[in-house]
């Protein structure tokens, strides 16, 4: 995680005509494994669906956050400020922040009220509107390169500051929804979170296993003085 953008208005669970609960069964599930632990949820996240600005992307890639229980590389981890605040509950609401001074990246909160995990989404698939998705990826010249890495997936998405706080299962402008198929757990690959400063060597990274939209792995590697 990196450098956070300011909150703008956290919604309470209720877009549109649908609320947790309510609607489709698929989605229901979706809530319940979304306010569980984090790192189940992430596995859960695999193979779903996130559709604004017109694209949708099939998750391919996640990175799981566990905020106050002692996860050094969580923005969360020393506590609630103004802009780590949506991280700390409910679940199910987008957390978004701006890093390197040019990339919006977004995670899912999970878990319970307070305990302040989020799944980072670090890869995708364009599986609709890949016209809207080339537009805003102009530079890009593999359809498998759109939405594989978490900048770039905002990018494709058209995510930025103004999704912060949204509430994800219901019918609002970005809109995350269970998988068609789901991802087999034996398709599911482990390893460390990618350029993390703190807890590197925890496996808390996954992705979907030979999907060719998946990011690289890059390790931290710290600067040296000189």
């Amino acid at each position: 995680m990196g450098a956070v953008a300011g909150p703008s208005t956290i919604e309470d669970g209720t877009v549109g005509a649908m609320r947790v609960g309510e609607g489709d069964s698929g989605v229901r599930a979706l809530a319940e494994l979304l306010a569980g632990p984090v790192v189940p949820a992430a596995r859960a996240l695999l193979g779903c669906r996130l559709s604004a600005g017109g694209v949708t992307v099939r998750i391919t890639e996640v990175e799981a956050y566990a905020g106050t229980a002692g996860d050094p590389a969580s923005h969360a981890h020393r506590g609630r400020t103004a802009r780590n605040t949506v991280m700390f509950g409910p679940a199910g609401h987008a957390y978004v922040y701006f890093t390197y001074g040019m990339h919006w990246c977004m995670n899912v909160v999970t878990g319970p009220d307070g305990e302040a995990s989020a799944v980072l989404l670090r890869a995708g698939e364009v599986v609709e509107g890949l016209d809207a998705a080339r537009s805003r990826r102009t530079a890009v010249r593999r359809d498998v390169d759109l939405a594989r890495g978490p900048a770039r997936l905002c990018a494709a998405l058209g995510i930025d500051k103004t999704i912060y706080g949204r509430y994800l299962l219901g019918d609002g402008p970005v809109r995350l929804r269970p998988a068609t198929v789901p991802v087999s757990p034996t398709a599911i690959a482990a390893g460390p979170r990618v350029g993390v400063t703190g807890a590197h060597d925890v496996p808390w990274r996954f992705w979907i296993e030979g999907d060719p939209t998946v990011s690289a792995y890059r390790r931290h590697v710290p600067r040296v003085r000189r």
